[in-house]
C-alpha cells in the first residue's frame, strides 16, 4: 500500500504527521509524495484561518483527481473543530479527529467503520504519543511534551481544535530524551501547544520549571532548546534555570502578538507592553546573547492608525532577533470574529509589509553582532552552494567549508562576515573524522 500525507499549519501538525508516518512505516506501508498516485491520501488539516480550511478541502479534491479510487482521510485541527464541514465534501471518505491514533491508523489501512470519528477534547484527555520528529536535512529532534490549551485568546481556535491542556509525565520525557541520545541526536527541541501549561494536569501536579531542572541534571543531550513560551509564563525561576545550565540554548520564542496595550486587552492576552519589555530586559540581563523571537498579528479588529504607530514604535525599540508577522484574518468560532472595527485588507497588508521590513532589519542586525564571534554550531547539511550549514546555540544560521563527516557534530565556528542574516566563516577545532554519533 502507498500512502501520501499532506500537512498544513504549524510545527505541532508536522510533529503529528511524523507520528502517523512512523506508525505506518512500522506496518510496512510505503510513503508516496502527495502529487503521486497512491491508494490512500491523508490530509493533516489546519484551521487557524478560514483560508486554511479552504486549502484543506482543495487538497482533498486534488487527491481525488490523482486517483479517483483512492481513500481520502482527513485529520488534524479542522477535522477536530469542524468535522461536519469536511464530511459534507464528496471527496472525503473519513474524518478522524485528534487524539484517536488507532482509529486513524485503521481508517488508513482498512477503511470501513464510521465515516466521522471525533471526540470532545474539552472533556476527554486524549494521550500524547511521544516520538522524535526530525525535519528533512536537519539533525535536531522535536519532542512534544504538551498538547492542548486552556487560555482562550480571542483570536485563537486552538483550544477548540486541540482540547484541554495535557502533559507527558516527566519520567516519559526523560526516557524519550535518553532514547534520542542513543540514536545519535545532539539537540532536542522541547515543544508543545501551550508549553507554559506543562504539568498542571498531572497527578501530582508539576511545572515546566521542575521539568527543566530535571533535564539540566540528567539529560545526556547537551543542546536543549525550548519552543514557543507565553511571556507571562517565563518566570524568573525559569530564567535562572536556563542561565545556570550550559545545556539550554540561549534562544526563546516569546509571542507578543501585538505591541499596543488596548489591542492586547481585546486579544485577551495576559500581559501588557510594559511587562513584555521588562521581561526581555531581565532575560538579556541574565543571558546576554539570547536570541529572542516573537509572533506579531497585524490588523486585529479595532486597530487604529494611531495604535499601529505605537505598536510599530514599540517593536522597533525591542532587542529582538527575529519575528514572524501574521496579517489578521477572521476565524469563525472565535470571539474576535464578532468584534467591530474590521481593518481593510489593503491596510492590513500595508502594515504587515512595514513590520516585515523591520523584521528583516532586526534579523540582519542581530547576525552582525556576531560577525567576528566564535560560536558553538551544530552542523546539519550541505547548502545549495556546497558549504556545510548549521545553527549556533543562539539560533543563527551559519555556513562554512567542511567535510561530510562533520554533519551532526557540534563544532567551534569562527565567523568572518555576514551574508544577509547568515554568518559566514570557518570551522576550527574540528572533532576527529571518525567521531561517534554522526548520522
Amino acid at each position: 500500500m502507498r500512502v501520501a500525507i499532506a500537512t498544513l499549519g504549524c510545527k505541532v501538525n508536522q510533529y503529528d504527521s511524523a507520528v502517523i508516518e512512523a506508525r505506518l512505516a512500522a506496518r510496512g506501508v510505503e510513503r508516496a509524495d502527495f502529487d503521486e498516485a497512491a491508494e490512500v491520501y491523508v490530509i493533516n488539516t489546519c484551521t487557524v484561518t478560514d483560508r486554511a480550511d479552504v486549502e484543506s478541502l482543495r487538497l482533498a479534491r486534488r487527491a481525488r483527481r490523482l486517483n479517483p479510487k483512492a481513500r481520502v482521510v482527513m485529520t488534524g485541527c479542522l477535522a477536530q473543530a469542524n468535522p461536519a464541514r469536511l464530511a459534507s465534501a464528496a471527496e472525503v471518505d473519513a474524518v478522524i479527529g485528534l487524539g484517536r491514533p488507532d482509529d486513524l491508523e485503521r481508517a488508513i489501512l482498512e477503511g470501513g467503520g464510521e465515516r466521522v470519528m471525533v471526540s470532545n477534547l474539552r472533556k476527554v484527555r486524549a494521550p500524547i504519543e511521544l516520538a522524535a520528529v526530525t525535519p528533512a536535512g536537519r539533525t535536531r529532534a522535536f519532542l512534544k511534551l504538551q498538547e492542548g490549551c486552556d487560555q482562550f485568546c480571542t483570536f485563537c481556535i486552538v483550544p477548540t481544535a486541540r482540547g484541554l491542556s495535557r502533559s507527558v509525565e516527566p519520567r516519559r520525557v526523560m526516557a524519550a530524551i535518553d532514547a534520542l541520545a542513543a540514536r545519535g541526536f545532539k539537540e532536542v527541541v522541547l515543544s508543545g501547544v501551550h508549553l507554559g501549561g506543562y504539568g498542571k494536569d498531572l497527578a501530582p501536579a508539576t511545572s515546566l520549571a521542575a521539568l527543566l531542572e530535571m533535564i539540566a541534571e540528567r539529560s545526556p543531550i547537551r543542546r536543549v532548546r525550548l519552543s514557543s513560551l507565553d511571556p507571562e509564563e517565563l518566570s524568573d525561576q525559569i530564567i535562572g534555570i536556563l542561565a545556570a545550565s550550559d545545556i539550554f540554548c540561549p534562544h526563546l520564542h516569546l509571542p507578543l502578538q501585538a505591541g499596543e496595550d488596548r489591542t492586547l486587552v481585546r486579544m485577551r492576552r495576559r500581559y501588557d507592553t510594559g511587562f513584555y519589555r521588562a521581561l526581555v530586559e531581565r532575560l538579556l540581563g541574565a543571558i546576554p546573547d539570547t536570541a529572542i523571537g516573537t509572533d506579531l498579528i497585524v490588523g486585529f479588529p479595532g486597530e487604529t492608525q494611531d495604535e499601529f504607530r505605537r505598536y510599530f514604535k514599540f517593536v522597533e525599540g525591542l532587542p529582538l532577533a527575529y519575528f514572524h508577522v501574521f496579517p489578521y484574518s477572521v476565524r469563525a468560532g472565535t470571539t474576535a470574529a464578532k468584534l467591530d472595527g474590521r481593518v481593510a485588507p489593503g491596510e492590513i497588508q500595508r502594515r504587515a509589509q512595514a513590520l516585515r521590513e523591520l523584521g528583516e532589519h532586526k534579523r540582519g542586525a542581530f547576525a552582525r553582532r556576531f560577525s567576528a564571534a566564535r560560536l558553538q554550531v551544530l552542523l546539519e547539511e550541505r547548502a545549495a552552494d556546497g558549504r556545510l550549514t548549521g545553527l549556533s546555540r543562539n539560533y543563527l544560521r551559519v555556513v562554512a567549508v567542511g567535510r561530510d563527516e562533520l554533519r551532526n557534530h557540534e563544532v567551534e565556528f569562527q565567523a568572518s562576515h555576514v551574508e544577509g542574516a547568515t554568518l559566514v566563516g570557518e570551522i576550527v577545532g574540528q572533532p576527529p573524522a571518525r567521531a561517534a554519533g554522526g548520522f
